[in-house]
């Protein structure tokens, strides 16, 4: 009977946590129905009225099915934070793309996943058609979940839920997020919120008058405006135009892109360490001398393997093509200023390589960027050299070595293990993809270049997705955009309690 009622009891938790964020997030759909009354898109506002009332009524459920923790008030351990994160984002995904599927811009339910997936996870690649005609409330919300999905839900659900800290820290962990600017985590959730929106005002204002200024009609340069934003700031790569950001035809206004999506690349904490007026940690923080380090080598390294192809000739052009889109690939923003296929029949093996280890590697921890991050490379490479100079040095003569991030750290055995780890988890996730791509019949380079595009969640294409691709390949993107985005842990948690209960309910089952 224990066993059984701590059993109903970790569920109960699970339910309904999970079915707060759910109600929380969804409330989001009341910006797109506003959007869709204000356009006269009627059939978008009915669109987004059946799903905000499908959400409400699963998340509600959820809720009542685990009211009795009310009461009770048990502890929320890592593992149901965890859970409840990596719940939270798949329940979403499918309830998100409902207004996906009744707009007809999908071929399927799977094609609209993908695609709130994509947001969520900041990847920006898609499957939806004829982009150049949605509705505004149809690209508000992809928007909007591209936004939400840089700063995390659960972020956003623990502004606005949490009035303890209670598994509040565990269930932010388990969304890929670490750092505690104050000490309260529900602090630090609003925190995030606003740097992002005191950016967000700035960002969108700098975009809407270049946009004014390019040509634009002023609310359509607003409109423009805050969704470049939204997919800069958020690393995200989404656009409200099937030619991204070559839209524009503007130097200036990609150049602001680029200014954005860099800045938003950048841990939480060191824009707010920055804030609170230390302003040399810009300097000393290990990522921000890891992503200096490997952008630079990656512009050169193109710039140099795209001269020798004499691709792009002047400065501008190279500029406007190679720097913008390797920084792209680097921050996992995935704007793009060239067409996919130009990838592959412009840019050459090595050039296809450069992106790929770009996208791979990706920005910032605690960030809104994708891959290994800027952080876990330093960590693995600061260890490699302690290693080697431990190696090199007489026992007596043994140092204590440290890295810093926000502050001075000790570098430990356990860091160094556990990045390695997290990398090693990307990169087999990435070699999967790239083996599946090319079993269906994808050139190498191709399956490889798109393979590291979801992993890292960045969104550039070769060409690869599309509507037409294979269900299984749709489906392990989807798969791998959450991994890397959840970053492995808290997914692996879901796993494992999914797989606990089976079992348990395997072997009732050979009892009875």
């Amino acid at each position: 009977m224990k066993i059984s009622s701590k059993k109903n009891c970790n569920v109960e938790i699970i339910s309904y946590y999970t079915g707060y964020v759910i109600l929380c997030i969804s409330l989001l759909m009341i910006i797109p129905i506003i959007v869709s009354i204000f356009f006269n898109e009627w059939n978008a506002t009915l669109d987004f009225i059946i799903s905000i009332s499908v959400s409400f009524i699963i998340g509600l459920s959820m809720i009542i099915f685990g009211k009795n923790i009310k009461e009770s008030k048990p502890k929320v351990q890592w593992k149901h934070g965890f859970v409840i994160s990596s719940l939270s984002w798949i329940i979403l995904m499918v309830l998100f793309a409902i207004p996906y599927r009744l707009s007809s811009h999908t071929n399927s339910l799977l094609d609209g996943c993908f695609d709130v997936m994509s947001g969520l996870t900041t990847s920006g690649i898609i499957l939806i058609q004829d982009i150049d005609h949605l509705s505004n409330a149809l690209n508000m919300w992809r928007h909007i979940l591209t936004f939400i999905g840089g700063q995390g839900m659960i972020v956003l659900a623990l502004t606005l839920l949490v009035k303890n800290t209670n598994g509040a820290y565990k269930m932010y962990v388990g969304e890929g997020k670490d750092i505690e600017l104050v000490p309260n985590v529900k602090g630090t959730a609003r925190i995030i919120w606003k740097i992002s929106m005191i950016y967000l005002a700035i960002g969108t204002a700098a975009l809407w008058i270049n946009g004014i200024i390019i040509g634009l009609k002023p609310i359509s340069a607003l409109f423009h405006a805050l969704y470049i934003f939204a997919s800069a700031w958020s690393t995200g790569g989404f656009a409200p135009n099937t030619q991204n950001i070559m839209y524009y035809h503007s130097i200036s206004f990609e150049t602001i892109a680029m200014i954005i999506f860099i800045v938003g690349s950048f841990n939480f904490g060191l824009h707010y360490a920055i804030w609170q007026g230390n302003k040399k940690e810009i300097f000393k923080n290990i990522e921000i001398q890891s992503f200096l380090v490997t952008s630079f080598l990656a512009c050169t390294f193109a710039a140099i393997g795209l001269a020798k192809l004499n691709v792009y000739p002047d400065f501008i052009s190279k500029f406007r093509r190679i720097i913008f889109n390797v920084l792209s690939a680097h921050t996992t923003t995935g704007f793009t200023s060239i067409y996919a296929r130009q990838f592959a029949l412009e840019w050459g093996d090595f050039g296809i390589l450069i992106m790929v280890l770009a996208m791979l590697i990706g920005g910032s921890a605690c960030s809104t960027a994708g891959g290994f991050k800027g952080l876990r490379v330093g960590i693995v490479f600061k260890g490699l050299i302690m290693d080697i100079k431990k190696l090199l040095s007489s026992e007596k003569n043994m140092k204590v070595y440290k890295y810093h991030h926000i502050k001075d750290t000790i570098l430990e055995d356990g860091a160094i293990k556990s990045s390695s780890l997290i990398i090693i988890c990307y990169i087999v996730t990435f070699t999967i993809g790239t083996l599946i791509g090319v079993y269906y019949g994808y050139p190498l380079a191709s399956a490889a270049f798109e393979s590291a595009s979801a992993t890292g969640n960045v969104g550039l294409t070769i060409g690869v997705t599309s509507p037409s691709m294979p269900v299984v390949l749709k489906v392990y993107y989807i798969i791998a955009m959450y991994l890397g985005r959840l970053e492995f842990l808290s997914v692996f948690a879901l796993i494992g309690y999914v797989a606990g209960g089976i079992k348990k309910l395997c072997s009732n089952a050979l009892k009875h």
